[in-house]
């Protein structure tokens, strides 16, 4: 019988690779360590870092996990910092679709930019978790053989790692290989054990950076999409459409009402009028003026509140240095100053997600053999819990199968590796893009002719493990192009972040209410249940709301809290937590701005939002 593994925050928590009961964590938790205030302005921080002449040292654009991890890394210095996102949040695009493994590098080819960086990375992650808490397990990995040849492929693969530099790497067979994974195929014949591998949620590990880069002042900017760069004697000058929805300001108050009470209060000391009178008018104009402003505002919002018509304006931002962390864009990017040296060509990856009891006996991320494009289709457990199905590997000029066709084939690949699998529990589905690109390694240099212009481009996988690296190598080389502010240090650089998610003991002290229209009835924020599957409380949603970073919908409360991440999908007959997760948002941010709510179908290759119980049948005969 498999011995169940804790999951995140689930009487105790993950800190620097290790779980820590709920009864122990004592300082290893704090709650106290990162600034809040009121909600963000749209789209932005609430501060800026910009300099006296307007203009900052660098801009990265890209908020994925590379540019999370260099202007965390930055924030130590004195530079001014600006971030430019294209999507509505930071940890989009290749940050949000990936399995989050936290590689060691011994699948990397030796000499090659991704060994340089992996395994130094994954070194980093200990240490980075017990200062950003964003919850990372070092569960180790295991790539299973199924006989001889594959055997060869274990001997090639420790030798490699050996050669990358990476440590403790062993090939256990028979019992100890059943011990380390109870429920493994009964043909598995040897394993490589890799105990330094681990797992995190790679968009919470990408949140937790930025907030703790913009805590230390770096800027974000998000909804920002770069289209054009100049070059200047002194730097680059970018050309950025700002998309949004704007809600116009509401009215303000009448200031003429101010006017007419200052008369009335001085009018008995001037002219033979009675002061009872002044002041019983003076009272009236007040009640009336407020009871007028408060229509208006009313009327106004009424007016506003269903306009979604986006508008674009341009925005021009000078700076000395860019680093290009645009992902699945690097390349159209790098071609803006006329860098043409590569082309990205995305690989696609499906997974499937299945509920915690698929998730909690699986012990270790267990790959098969390795094939001619990547590390194959894996079988995991992520932070919290759940168990995780995939990828597939489809490049973006090849035909795109149909989607059964993608659900049978990941789950007769995971059943070669665990036979035991209920796919009935499947859930939910996301696709991620993997950065390939024309070179076939990463881009992690300063552009051929373009000084002052940093590419870290084509960051495929291991690139969430090695991105702590690559944040190291970035600075070193905006050192070399000439930026001096990265010689003095920011005397004022706080490394702690405190976590957004509070452990739970069970239901100890929490109170969900069903009944949507009393869902607010608790009014002890920190015990009321806004998500019931995953036990997300009010206060955990207003604390994600009034942190550093601009939050103005409800999947990006998804990514920071988990509120609609648990079995139900947030049902609407179920616990309906994204209405309630809207409300808590339309409050904190004055009921003014537009709140951005979940797609369907998004990338999910899954037949529709809420399966039936047929659905879950067919799943289970695939």
């Amino acid at each position: 019988m498999a011995t169940s593994v804790s999951a995140h925050c689930d009487k105790g928590a993950y800190c620097g690779g290790d779980f820590v009961p709920i009864e122990d964590l004592g300082a290893h938790f704090p709650t106290t360590t990162t600034p809040k205030g009121p909600p963000c302005p749209r789209s932005r921080t609430r501060h800026t870092s910009v300099k006296a002449d307007g203009s900052y040292d660098i801009v990265i654009i890209g908020g994925g996990v590379i540019g999370c991890a260099l202007a965390r890394e930055l924030s130590k210095y004195q530079a001014s910092v600006l971030v430019l996102e294209a999507d509505d949040d930071i940890g989009q695009g290749a940050t949000k679709g990936n399995s989050g493994i936290v590689h060691a590098g011994y699948d990397d080819k030796p000499g090659s930019v991704r060994a340089k960086f992996c395994w130094p990375g994954n070194q980093m992650f200990p240490q980075l978790d017990k200062d950003l808490h964003f919850g990372y397990y070092k569960n180790g990995s295991l790539v299973v053989a199924r006989g001889p040849e594959d055997e060869l492929t274990l001997e090639k693969l420790i030798k490699q790692g050996e050669e990358n530099g990476v440590k403790r790497l062993k090939i256990v067979r028979g019992e100890e290989l059943r011990a380390l994974e109870p429920t493994l195929t009964e043909e598995a014949t040897a394993a490589l054990h890799s105990p330094d591998a681990g797992i995190v949620i790679p968009y919470e590990f990408a949140i937790a950076l930025a907030e703790n880069a913009a805590d230390n002042g770096v800027e974000f900017r998000i909804r920002r999409r770069v289209t054009g760069i100049e070059r200047l004697d002194n730097g680059f000058e970018l050309h950025v459409d700002y998309t949004d929805v704007i809600v116009p300001p509401a009215p303000p108050a009448p200031t003429h009402l101010g006017a007419i009470i200052l008369v009335l209060a001085v009018l008995p000391f001037v002219a033979p009028v009675d002061q009872w009178i002044c002041f019983g008018l003076a009272l009236a104009v007040t009640f009336f003026g407020f009871v007028y402003h408060r229509h208006r505002v009313t009327k106004h919002h009424q007016a506003h509140k269903h306009h979604q018509t986006p508008t674009t304006r341009v925005e021009k931002i000078k700076t000395r240095f860019v680093v290009n962390a645009a992902g699945g864009a690097s390349d159209k990017i790098a071609q803006l100053v006329g860098d043409n040296s590569f082309t990205v060509k995305p690989r696609y990856g499906e997974y499937l997600l299945a509920d915690k009891n698929e998730g909690k006996s699986l012990r270790h991320t267990l790959f098969p053999a390795p094939g001619p494009k990547g590390k194959g289709v894996l079988v995991q457990r992520t932070l919290w819990g759940n168990a995780c199905y995939g990828p597939t590997a489809r490049d973006y000029d090849e035909p795109v199968p149909t989607h059964d066709e993608t659900t049978s084939y990941l789950l007769t690949k995971c059943r070669e590796l665990i036979p035991t699998l209920d796919a009935s529990k499947v859930f939910h589905s996301f696709t991620g893009a993997r950065s390939k690109t024309s070179r076939g390694d990463w881009i992690i240099e300063e552009a051929p002719g373009v000084p002052g212009f940093i590419n870290l481009a084509g960051i495929d996988s291991p690139g969430l493990a090695g991105s702590p690296a690559i944040a190291l190598e970035a600075v070193s080389l905006l050192r070399k192009a000439g930026c001096d502010e990265l010689n003095k240090k920011n005397p004022l650089f706080n490394p702690k972040r405190a976590p957004i998610v509070v452990p739970k003991n069970g239901w100890k002290n929490l109170k969900a209410q069903k009944d949507l229209s009393r869902a607010f009835e608790c009014k002890d924020p920190k015990q009321n249940v806004i998500c019931k599957c995953e036990k997300v409380t009010e206060a955990e949603v207003v604390e994600a709301i009034r942190r550093s970073l601009p939050v103005d919908n409800t999947q990006a409360i998804r990514r920071r809290t988990r509120a609609g991440m648990g079995d139900c999908q947030g049902r609407p007959d179920n616990y309906d937590c994204e209405q309630r997760v809207k409300q808590i948002l339309e409050r904190e941010l004055g009921g003014t701005q537009s709140i951005g709510m979940r797609s369907w179908p998004a990338s999910s290759i899954l037949p529709r939002r809420w399966l039936t119980e047929e659905d879950k049948q067919k799943l289970k005969k695939m």
